[in-house]
């Protein structure tokens, strides 16, 4: 299961193996190996098995867990509301979002799910009325 994961989360990167093996050794710790292209293939084909270490550099990198990343796991969820609320940055369009952005997106979210049955009540009233035809 993890050559498998572990190439579909690279080509979804769209990541050559060369690329891949740059970034996980952009933070290398003293004494740490560099990881080539030709080893990351060995783990992509399970020639080989990455030790722990790379394992969890590659769930890291990829934004996972552990469990996802081995098999263990068919999902990875996350629960956004604790993604908020966490120390983790949060950027969206490559914007980082601040302590108040992520209160306020929050507060936006929880609402919406709050309201959704509501408004589910009146999709049945307005979806039966005409629809306005713009094409004059």
């Amino acid at each position: 299961m993890f050559p498998e994961r572990l190439r579909a989360l690279r080509r979804g990167q769209k990541i050559t193996l060369k690329e891949l093996a740059s970034e996980l050794n952009a933070h290398l710790a003293p004494g740490e190996h560099a990881n080539t292209a030709s080893q990351i293939g060995n783990w992509e084909r399970g020639i080989r098995t990455p030790s722990y270490i790379e394992a969890r550099k590659l769930a890291e990198y990829f934004d996972v867990s552990l469990d996802y990343l081995t098999g263990r796991s068919e999902r990875d969820d996350y629960d956004l509301g604790k993604l908020f609320f966490s120390g983790k940055n949060l950027t969206f369009n490559h914007q980082k979002l601040t302590d108040e952005d992520r209160y306020e997106i929050f507060q936006l979210i929880d609402g919406y799910l709050k309201g959704r049955n509501n408004r589910r009540d009146t999709d049945k009233f307005y979806g039966k009325q005409e629809e306005l035809n713009l094409h004059f």
